[in-house]
């Protein structure tokens, strides 16, 4: 029987990766987290023990409370969030639980550097088309909600990163570690490396990111549609920020069809009354 003001792990399992989703803090103590430094995806780091400093900032969010096992700790500080107002649940069993449900976890350590406030920081090419959207909505929905990105000239990407402690992604040279390896592109490298290549939703999208990006829109028939509406967008938007924004709906679609439409279709004859169907048919 569900323990009252939790939620399970395949519950929450289903929220992941949509903009609707619960925020997720995990609070396990700094040695513990150390000792196993994995999250679950999309999760937020936070002290228990600074909760008065941080918990005006989810007010009119709902939040999951994560701790090791479920227990005292992420009991208690999602019924201290309740009592600011905020709804918050703990998360039944905790990260072990999540873990022993084979559920994918990201390992913090393959993550930039985080500044004061807690976020990751990334730079890339400006002018994005296809993987310089698609792996910004991957971070911000599976790695870091936070997470900030910066789009400068090609030949600044490398000092900007090392001035500006940000991690550059999908740019060419030897020795990159967010770039295209083989006929993988950036998008397929960062899902690999997240721990993420088994959830089954982001493997059937990455095919469609691949194709788009690559110049193979025949890989599979939805890379074509996302190449049209990449480039779309990259004509009806001068500032690369408010393109992000609006790839991060138009990828937010294509996964939610990757997670529970791809049987679906559409046709118009198959809306109609039954009668009307018959005389079409003749």
């Amino acid at each position: 029987m569900p323990i009252l003001n939790t939620i399970s792990s395949d519950k929450l399992a289903r929220l992941i990766g949509i903009p609707t989703g619960p925020v997720i803090i995990d609070v396990r103590p700094e040695e513990e987290f150390a000792a196993e430094p994995l999250l679950i995806p999309g999760t937020l780091r936070r002290s228990a023990t600074d909760i008065g400093v941080w918990a005006a900032g989810f007010r009119g969010r709902s939040t999951v409370i994560v701790c090791r096992d479920g227990g005292a700790l992420s009991q208690g500080v999602s019924a201290r969030l309740r009592h600011e107002g905020i709804l918050a649940e703990a998360l039944e069993g905790g990260v072990a639980g999540w873990a022993n449900s084979g559920l994918p976890m990201v390992p913090n350590t393959i993550l930039p550097t985080r500044d004061a406030d807690g976020r990751t920081a990334w730079v890339t090419r400006g002018r994005p088309k296809v993987d310089r959207i698609a792996c910004p909505w991957l971070i911000r929905r599976f790695v870091d909600p936070r997470a900030i990105f910066l789009f400068v000239a090609p030949s600044e990407v490398q000092g900007v990163a090392e001035r500006f402690g940000a991690a550059p992604f999908d740019i060419e040279g030897e020795g990159s570690v967010w770039s295209h390896r083989g006929e993988a592109c950036t998008f397929d490298v960062m899902i690999e490396a997240f721990g993420l290549g088994g959830y089954a939703p982001l493997a059937r999208l990455a095919p469609i990111v691949r194709g788009a990006d690559t110049g193979r829109p025949d890989l599979v028939p939805e890379a074509a549609g996302l190449l049209a509406a990449s480039l779309g967008l990259s004509r009806m938007y001068a500032d690369d920020l408010e393109q992000l924004e609006a790839g991060m709906l138009l990828y937010d679609a294509f996964y939610r069809w990757c997670r529970d439409a791809t049987d679906e279709t559409h046709n118009w004859v198959s809306h109609q009354p039954a009668k009307s169907r018959s005389k079409v048919r003749t």
